[in-house]
């Protein structure tokens, strides 16, 4: 558990659903609420694997807290990019609980210039190893060019 910086504003746009719910009528700006709302739809739209999954939102600071449980540190890391890799968020709090706990990934925020390969190269010492890095990063990432700077990967040992 801690808490983990991203760069607000450079993040993906989050166009998941929000989970349902009334609301008056919407503002220009989304309120917490409804941020909060968009980013549980994320979390369930890339079906990550999570109970009593969670999602607050504090506008003021910009801070998602997420809680729950996942059965793999793998699926907490994930969780915790797919909320911070996303626009309004600046930092997540991280209350999710591991039922196996394992060592953490390595998190890496991709410059300009930066692909797979390249990052591979810097990790590993060998640029063929982006495909580790790819499939660490599955459901976050469609393909290996998938990525942008500004967003935050898993690098596995």
């Amino acid at each position: 558990m801690g808490l983990f910086d991203f760069v607000k504003g450079i993040g993906k746009k989050n166009t998941a659903p929000a989970e349902p719910q009334a609301a008056p009528a919407t503002p220009a700006e989304p309120s917490a609420q409804e941020i909060a709302n968009k980013l549980l739809g994320h979390i369930k739209a890339l079906g990550l694997p999570v109970t009593g999954l969670s999602v607050s939102y504090n506008g003021a600071s910009d801070l998602a807290t997420v809680r729950g449980q996942v059965q793999t540190q793998a699926d907490k890391e994930k969780i915790i990019l797919a909320v911070g890799n996303i626009d309004h968020v600046a930092q997540v709090d991280d209350q999710l609980t591991v039922a196996t706990p394992e060592p953490e990934s390595k998190f890496y925020t991709v410059k300009s210039g930066d692909n797979l390969s390249k990052i591979s190269k810097e990790f590993y010492g060998d640029a063929n190893q982006y495909n580790k890095i790819f499939e660490a990063n599955r459901p976050l990432l469609k393909n290996a060019d998938d990525i942008f700077p500004g967003q935050v990967l898993r690098i596995p040992a």
